[in-house]
């Protein structure tokens, strides 16, 4: 339940449509809700103001259907599943109206909310091969409300390219850069923007890249300041910092 919501439910007791004792039943079912195989969090929207997100991997098409189904069910009207492969999302599909994205493995149910919050967040890619990365963080974070800017393949490879959007990089009020190799596009990013930079190193590259770990170090390692750093290849984590940073405006 939403604050949103209990607020609604507080007015309408007020007014005297709802009992006491028939808001205090609502608010006693807010917690959670057991599926069996799961434990709906539905109280996760009032304590942290975005309703729980569905992580694909691992769980059968069948179990995606019930949680999701259980999530509208509670008035959830954007419904996030990340790490959702092309073969779920097709069963899944089958069942509920599903909006997927195979590059960045990311299901939406429901409505995609419009966009708010302080301004732009960039979303960079060092490379093209980043991209999955980088459409799972950019996807997440336009289901959770924001507006989002792509620039892609704008590594440190050919640095023009990224000088070419210095406008965007300027207007921006989060980046999140995404990139692996040695991982150093956070760093030069770092160095031009007057906004957070979330560094998400990726596990693309050759042997030594150790999947991912020389640009995690590269990144925790990085000279410029106002860089943070989230796990290897984790850009639902990234998206999901970036929308939060990006609706501080609307913390009360």
């Amino acid at each position: 339940m939403e604050q949103r919501e209990i607020r609604s439910l507080l007015e309408r007791v007020s007014a005297g449509e709802v009992t006491v004792d028939e808001a205090v039943l609502k608010l006693k079912m807010a917690p959670f809700e057991d599926l069996g195989f799961a434990k709906l969090d539905a109280h996760r929207g009032l304590r942290q103001g975005v309703a729980e997100v569905i992580y694909g991997a691992g769980k059968t098409p069948e179990q995606i259907v019930k949680i999701a189904s259980a999530m509208r069910d509670k008035g959830q009207k954007t419904i996030l599943i990340t790490r959702l492969s092309k073969e779920a999302a097709e069963r899944v599909g089958a069942e509920l109206a599903l909006r997927y994205d195979e590059m960045g493995r990311v299901g939406v149910v429901g409505e995609m909310p419009e966009p708010g919050g302080l301004g732009d967040i960039v979303v960079a890619t060092g490379g093209t091969s980043d991209m999955p990365v980088a459409e799972e963080a950019a996807l997440t974070a336009e289901a959770l409300g924001n507006r989002v800017v792509r620039l892609y393949d704008v590594g440190v490879a050919g640095l023009h390219r990224l000088l070419a959007h210095t406008d965007a990089i300027m207007r921006a009020k989060v980046i999140v850069a995404i990139a692996g190799m040695e991982g150093a596009l956070a760093s030069v990013i770092g160095g031009l923007a007057d906004c957070p930079v979330i560094a998400v190193p990726t596990s693309v590259g050759y042997g030594a890249s150790f999947h991912g770990l020389s640009a995690l170090l590269s990144m925790l390692n990085s000279c410029a300041s106002g860089v943070s750093v989230v796990n290897i290849d984790n850009g639902f984590g990234a998206g999901y910092l970036a929308s939060m940073i990006n609706h501080m405006g609307d913390c009360k």
